[in-house]
């Protein structure tokens, strides 16, 4: 359905999981165009991503950040109280949106707690899920 998405630059994929991350890619580039799509392994890697470090300095910030749960060292939750302490600017641009195998009751009203959580969708993403996101925040 390629198509071009006003206000939103680029969805930022945080997910250890490499073929994950491939897979999700390859649903976000036929579902839009124009679109920049970043996929890191790491929590730490998204936070340095969000605050334009190194080889991120010149790529576009996220409207769309798709955030697991589960990864080794800092985990999703651990990533959602840095991502908190961020800059009001970088928080008023971007949505989270925890993308999970789990269907923990107790892990989906932990997201449904905290306010910069939008959503929380099953893995694996897809089209449908993604469009829901878009259209209920970027109308």
């Amino acid at each position: 359905m390629r198509e071009k998405i006003q206000q939103l630059e680029c969805v930022l994929l945080i997910d250890d999981d490499e073929a994950t991350n491939f897979y999700h890619t390859i649903i976000l580039e036929e579902e839009s165009t124009g679109v920049h799509i970043q996929s890191v392994k790491s929590a730490e890697e998204g936070l340095d991503f969000l605050l334009s470090k190194g080889d991120y300095a010149e790529l576009p910030q996220p409207g769309i950040i798709f955030l697991d749960i589960h990864m080794p060292g800092m985990n999703g939750w651990d990533f959602l109280v840095k991502y908190d302490e961020l800059s009001q600017e970088i928080l008023d641009r971007s949505i989270v949106v925890m993308l999970s195998t789990s269907n923990n009751p107790d892990d989906i009203e932990r997201a449904a707690q905290i306010p910069v959580v939008k959503e929380f969708v099953n893995k694996p993403l897809t089209s449908e899920a993604f469009w829901k996101v878009v259209n209920e925040n970027f109308g």
